[in-house]
């Protein structure tokens, strides 16, 4: 990980990064590591390509969300302990208090909500998560048997899971 000096390293900087990330990531883990990457390898240069493809193929070894266990060792590498609570927390609290909200809207208004609505979330939630794996495949999947290896997974994914 490469420390740039105009970057602030303090638990409520880390806390305030992740929580605009927190209030603008939509489609799920894949999705959120997208907007990771682009974040802190691209734009603030906290982590190198490898570094971050690393730290991701670790994340995904373990049992849970990966871009949580992604975004607590970025706070951690920054900050500290106390920066790895304040990552969790910024990323967390948008989509807690947006499900909590979302929860006592439908229990009091659920008979107007459109279904086309929902379906139109979903949409977009898709193309999110798809701009996010098309970023990581250019960036990962640099060479032809890369993307060999990717497309035979993505076939033998495909095919077991339908």
């Amino acid at each position: 990980m490469t420390n740039n000096p105009t970057d602030d390293s303090r638990p409520w900087s880390v806390f305030l990064i992740f929580l605009r990330l927190g209030l603008t990531s939509f489609g799920g883990p894949i999705a959120h590591l997208g907007y990771f990457r682009a974040e802190f390898v691209t734009r603030r240069r906290w982590l190198s390509e490898r570094s971050y493809a690393d730290l991701v193929a670790l994340c995904q070894f373990l049992p849970g969300p990966a871009s949580s266990q992604v975004g607590i060792a970025v706070g951690l590498s920054r900050a500290g302990y106390s920066g790895a609570l304040a990552a969790w927390a910024g990323f967390t609290l948008p989509s807690a208090i947006a499900l909590i909200l979302f929860a006592l809207g439908i229990s009091s208004y659920g008979d107007y909500v459109s279904q086309g609505a929902l379906h139109g979330l979903k949409v977009v939630a898709v193309a999110v998560v798809a701009q996010a794996v098309w970023g990581m495949a250019r960036n990962l999947c640099t060479d032809g048997l890369r993307v060999t290896i990717m497309a035979i997974a993505t076939c033998v994914v495909w095919h077991c899971c339908k």
